[in-house]
């Protein structure tokens, strides 16, 4: 039973940052292309802007790598218990719903970012600051998860 909940906790950390890096991404890469039709020499600043949605799907897997490594699904290993399946599936929520909400917010910040720049490139450290505002968000749920995991091999009821 323990490994049901594990493997579901990892789905959740990479699935839904995944889902919320995906869609923060994509819409500053549709935002950028815009920008880059117009004027391609500011290809550098558009990647900068466009990627910085997308490490929220970063934080899930390493999250998710960490507790297939933990419950012994690589490398083979003890059995999870029911209580660490639980825990491990409670580690999961943080990144996985923190990723979620802040990888969408992000891209959306990033949309507005680069229409910032479009108009002056000389906006462009403005709009990374308020980009990057959101990612501390991404980071406190992904380090609450991270937290979580690496002290799940001791836990005890």
């Amino acid at each position: 039973m323990g490994m049901i909940f594990t493997i579901i906790g990892i789905a959740i950390a990479t699935v839904l940052a995944g889902i919320g890096s995906a869609k923060g991404v994509g819409a500053a890469a549709q935002a950028a292309m815009g920008v880059l039709s117009e004027d391609s020499s500011m290809f550098g600043k558009m990647l900068v802007l466009t990627l910085l949605p997308g490490t929220q799907g970063l934080y899930g897997f390493i999250v998710a790598f960490l507790m297939l490594i933990g419950a012994g699904v690589l490398g083979g290993g003890d059995t999870v218990t029911w209580q660490q399946g639980l825990a491990y599936l409670g580690a999961s929520l943080s990144v996985g719903i923190g990723g979620l909400v802040s990888g969408i917010a992000q891209g959306r910040a990033a949309v507005a970012g680069i229409s910032m720049c479009a108009k002056d490139e000389k906006n462009f450290s403005k709009a990374m600051v308020s980009i990057t505002l959101v990612e501390i968000y991404a980071l406190l749920a992904f380090i609450v998860s991270l937290l979580t995991v690496i002290s799940i091999p001791g836990i005890t009821f």
